[in-house]
């Protein structure tokens, strides 16, 4: 009996890991700038973690606590610092290249431990703005989409947690088996447990991250 076999994996060794270091440090940068709750804080001298149930730092905190036009200007935010670090190494860093997964997972990890502000926030947008530099690679991104809109539609998953662990699970495990490029099957595997990691706690059970960057309002 013929065992079926992956196709091969192509990895390449051409890039300098001084360049993967130098975008990698631009991507934690940028992911550690918290416009979810910079933004707010201001333009509408808004806390977003304020009287939130989960005290995040984030996108949906923002578009509930200060409003649609700020909320779209957050979320735009957050696809650019995920996007940008990602489109920039591409010019000098092949996505076949080890290094690479290090490039899309450095935003979210800056989004997740900000050197900006102590605890971070979940990552959800910021994983989307990686994903979207990607293109024209987009299986990463339309396997994610598909994996949200089927737990928060046709197999509705009420909490936020447990839809998050159930869309970043599969979505790793799609991505592993359809997408031939290593390292960014290990970028995305990483980006995962980033999510998974972050959302490891009950609905309503978010932690208050200290300020390190305070707005005197």
């Amino acid at each position: 009996m013929t065992i079926p076999v992956l196709p091969a994996l192509n990895w390449q060794m051409d890039a300098s890991w001084e360049a993967v270091l130098l975008y990698g440090l631009i991507g934690y940068l940028s992911g550690s700038f918290l416009s979810a709750y910079y933004i707010p804080l201001w333009l509408r001298h808004i806390d977003v973690t304020e009287d939130t149930p989960d005290h995040n730092p984030g996108t949906a905190n923002a578009f509930q606590k200060a409003g649609i036009p700020c909320g779209v200007l957050v979320l735009a935010c957050e696809l650019v610092k995920g996007m940008l670090p990602v489109m920039l190494a591409r010019d000098r860093i092949p996505v076949y290249s080890p290094g690479f997964a290090l490039i899309m997972l450095a935003p979210v990890v800056g989004h997740g431990w900000s050197c900006f502000y102590k605890g971070g926030g979940k990552a959800i947008a910021v994983t989307f703005g990686v994903l979207l530099g990607l293109l024209p690679e987009a299986r990463p991104l339309v396997l994610l989409c598909f994996f949200y809109i089927l737990f928060s539609t046709v197999l509705r998953i009420r909490s936020h947690r447990q839809r998050s662990f159930a869309t970043f699970f599969f979505w790793s495990l799609s991505v592993f088996l359809l997408v031939r490029i290593p390292p960014v099957a290990a970028g995305c595997a990483g980006i995962a447990a980033v999510l998974l990691y972050k959302h490891r706690r009950p609905d309503g059970e978010g932690s208050r991250g200290r300020r390190r960057i305070r707005k005197r309002v």
